[in-house]
Parts: C-alpha cells; sequence; structure tokens
C-alpha cells in the first residue's frame, strides 16, 4: 500500500553522516533548527581523530536520534573549518537553532564524550515526538492515513526504535489492508520490547491471522441453531480479523452469556485479546468489559 505524503522510516543511518562544505548549510545549520547536530571536524592523518570518532559515534547512535553527527574531513572540506577558526583537529562543534553552542578540541576519554553527547542532546525539543504523535494519532482517528502515515514516519526518522511510533505506523497499515506491511513494521521493535499501542496491533495481526474468509455457512449455521457456539466462535473470529470488533465482540459474549466456560473458556480469551488489539482505552474495551463483567457476576 503506498499511502500519500508518507516517508519511509530511515533505520538510523542519518544519524551520522559525511559532511561537505557544499552540504553544511543544509546539513548543519537548517538541520540543528529540528535537532541539535554535532559536527566532528577530522582529517586520515590525525592519530587522536581516530581515537574521538568512534567514541563519538558511540555516544551518538546511544542518544537514539536526540543529536545528529556531521563528520568532516577538512583536508576535502576546509571552508567552515577556517571560518570556525579551527587550528588544532580534532575539533567539535555542536548547533542548534542554526548557531554553534558548545564544542571542544581534541581526544577526549569515552565517559567524557558520551557527557557532552547527552548535554547536547538535552537540549533538543522535548516534546517535538510528543507533538508529532498527538498530531499522527489525530490524523488515524479522522482517518487521514497519509497524515498519520508521515507523522509517524518523521519520528521514526528521529528515533528509530520509538515503540509508539512503529505501533502507530503498523497499525496506519493495518487500516489500510496491508497487513503484511504491517507485520514488518511491527517486527522493527527491538525482541521483548513492551508498549501498549504495539502490543494492540500485534494483537489485531494475530486475529487478522486466525480469521476465515468465507462466513456464510457460518452465518446459515447460527441461523439454524442459535446455540451452536463453534460457528458463533469462527464468525466472531472472521469479523475480529477484519475489525469489526463491536460485532465480533456482541457474538463473543453471547457465547459466554450461554456457556461461560464453553471450550476451555475459548470466547473469553478471544474477548480478551480483541479488546487488546481495539486499545484498553477505547470504547470497544471499556464497554466490553462492563457487559462481561455483568454476565459473569450476575
Amino acid at each position: 500500500m503506498t499511502l500519500i505524503g508518507e516517508t519511509a522510516p530511515n533505520a538510523g543511518g542519518d544519524l551520522i553522516i559525511d559532511g561537505s562544505d557544499a552540504g553544511f548549510m543544509a546539513d548543519v545549520i537548517e538541520a540543528s533548527n529540528a535537532v541539535p547536530v554535532i559536527v566532528d571536524f577530522w582529517a586520515p592523518w590525525c592519530g587522536p581523530c581516530k581515537q574521538l570518532g568512534p567514541s563519538i559515534e558511540k555516544a551518538v547512535l546511544a542518544a537514539k536520534g536526540k543529536v545528529k553527527l556531521v563528520k568532516i574531513d577538512i583536508d576535502k572540506h576546509p571552508q567552515f573549518a577556517g571560518q570556525l577558526r579551527v587550528q588544532s583537529i580534532p575539533a567539535v562543534f555542536a548547533f542548534s537553532g542554526g548557531r554553534p553552542i558548545d564544542g571542544f578540541m581534541g581526544a577526549l576519554p569515552d565517559s567524557q564524550v558520551k557527557q557532552f553527547v547527552d548535554r547536547i542532546a538535552g537540549q533538543a525539543p522535548a516534546n517535538e515526538a510528543d507533538e508529532l504523535l498527538a498530531m499522527a494519532k489525530e490524523s488515524l482517528d479522522l482517518g487521514d492515513l497519509g497524515g498519520a502515515a508521515q507523522a509517524f514516519a518523521q519520528v521514526l526518522q528521529a528515533d528509530p526504535a520509538n515503540l509508539k511510533a512503529i505501533g502507530g505506523l503498523a497499525r496506519v497499515y493495518l487500516q489500510g489492508g496491508d497487513a503484511e506491511k504491517a507485520r514488518e513494521i511491527a517486527d522493527m521493535a527491538p525482541e521483548g520490547a513492551k508498549d501498549a499501542d504495539l502490543d494492540s496491533v500485534r494483537a489485531a495481526l494475530t486475529l487478522a491471522d486466525a480469521a476465515p474468509e468465507e462466513t456464510s455457512d457460518l452465518e446459515k449455521r447460527i441461523a439454524a441453531d442459535p446455540d451452536d457456539h463453534e460457528a458463533r466462535y469462527e464468525l466472531a473470529t472472521a469479523l475480529a480479523g477484519r475489525g469489526a470488533w463491536e460485532a465480533a465482540s456482541d457474538h463473543l459474549l453471547k457465547i459466554i452469556e450461554a456457556d461461560r466456560t464453553w471450550n476451555d473458556e475459548a470466547a473469553r480469551k478471544q474477548l480478551i485479546t480483541i479488546f487488546e488489539a481495539a486499545g484498553p482505552g477505547s470504547d470497544i474495551a471499556r464497554s466490553g468489559r462492563r457487559r462481561l463483567s455483568a454476565i459473569l457476576f450476575s
């Protein structure tokens, strides 16, 4: 599925780039209006540069998108090193809002490099990701899949491991009918990662995987015998796989009301999966839990 205005999420390769004099304005000055940018002026013949380089790269990657690194070989690109009066290398400058805000010269111990990067990363707009996520959720609620995809992808460009953005973008594809792409996006999350939005999408994908495609025979069986719990359960599974969670919940609740323990409480377990897929705070989950409680405790 191709979404209008979609930007493909980057796996993190744009956090560290080789800069140039020609690209300095775009890569450093303009980019620093969105996220702080650290510039490392170095040269291949510089021994301390070889010591500092891996250390600062590691610290930048650990900041998870809150800061970017531009590495500039002053032998090939001397213009801005000269303008910044770089007299020895390695020379490191941090930019935010289009201007230099901090820096140091010479190789530092790993601990001090990390402190420097963390300090600069802390100056990133704290609420930018939250604002984008809120915009994305609003777009998703309004059915604007393209707008939601673009906002979620922007978050992922800055923070490829953001679980809410991963879950949100997967939800966009799922609602757009592309379960395979939704699963691919969901799999971007680190192994063992837990997040309500991501768990919700994974539950929805589980329902989609189990959903039978043909339901007319199931509907006929239920019409002939309303107590055919197996047919009703299969129909509920099909409806849930299509995202018709309210209708699916109705069928499962009818089974529970008639026979709470049928098939090792299969209806109740499937109902809980639907609540998770719809989202714990959704109207489906809230109203469904009230109805379930009324049945179980009546």
